[in-house]
């Protein structure tokens, strides 16, 4: 259980940042929810580009208030938004900050996109059922390799043909369509697409569009399910764990 706190700690809750504004909104209701859970924190939302407010003003902001500040990377990936955007704004904002671990591949994440998966029709126990996991990609192998690490626990307990962790932008590998023939020949007769994404954007409506085409459903991202809130929360314990061991 959390320790009580005065309210002295304002976490930024920081996104990638997006034109699509279902991405916005996705990040104001995660952050929403954490106020509601957790009134101990002030919770503020920045981005870090795209949309506004972005991270380096209100970073500035929440330095001319006092007490402490824990910028938490709303973020799947530690790909480039995390080890060079973010960073980069904080030193541009001039305000001495920690910053929270991204989300990574948590075991509540995967547990939520099962449940996507159950609510767009998918049984656990369909041994004909081929799942793609889409993931936005990066250009840092060692960023998808970790991504790729959700397909044995999201097919674990399950009688699935298999599933197959693919990535939407150029470059990495495999693509969804890649992915599909794979999961085919390993027998899949049926397919379905779960994004691992937090909101849908451009790039999940691209998804759906060869998706359609294809004739393969397609679930719901993570959204702001009661446990990405968790999950941020936790990543908010690790900053707080690690400041009390030094």
């Amino acid at each position: 259980m959390r320790a009580s706190r005065l309210v002295t700690t304002t976490l930024v809750l920081t996104a990638h940042g997006s034109r699509d504004p279902r991405a916005a909104a996705n990040t104001h209701a995660i952050a929403g929810h954490l106020r509601r859970v957790a009134p101990e924190y002030a919770v503020r939302v920045a981005f870090c580009e795209h949309s506004s407010p972005n991270l380096r003003d209100v970073l500035r902001e929440a330095g001319g208030n006092g007490g402490d500040t824990i910028v938490v990377p709303l973020l799947l990936a530690s790909a480039y938004h995390a080890r060079v955007d973010i960073p980069a704004m904080i030193a541009e904002s001039g305000v001495a900050v920690r910053v929270a671990p991204t989300l990574g591949e948590d075991s509540r994440l995967v547990q939520v996109l099962g449940e996507r998966l159950s609510s767009a029709g998918a049984s656990r126990f369909d041994p004909e059922l081929g799942v793609v996991v889409v993931a936005v990609g990066s250009s840092r192998p060692a960023a998808n390799a970790q991504t790729a690490t959700i397909a044995a626990p999201l097919s674990r307990g399950t009688r699935w043909a298999g599933v197959e962790v693919a990535f939407a932008t150029e470059g990495p590998q495999p693509s969804v369509p890649e992915a599909v023939e794979r999961l085919r020949a390993r027998g899949a007769t049926r397919l379905m697409i779960a994004p691992w994404f937090l909101a849908h954007g451009r790039i999940t409506d691209r998804v759906a569009a060869y998706a359609a085409q294809a004739g393969i459903p397609v679930a719901e991202p993570l959204g702001a399910h009661r446990l990405v809130a968790a999950t941020v929360l936790d990543r908010i314990e690790d900053v707080l764990t690690a400041q009390s061991a030094a």
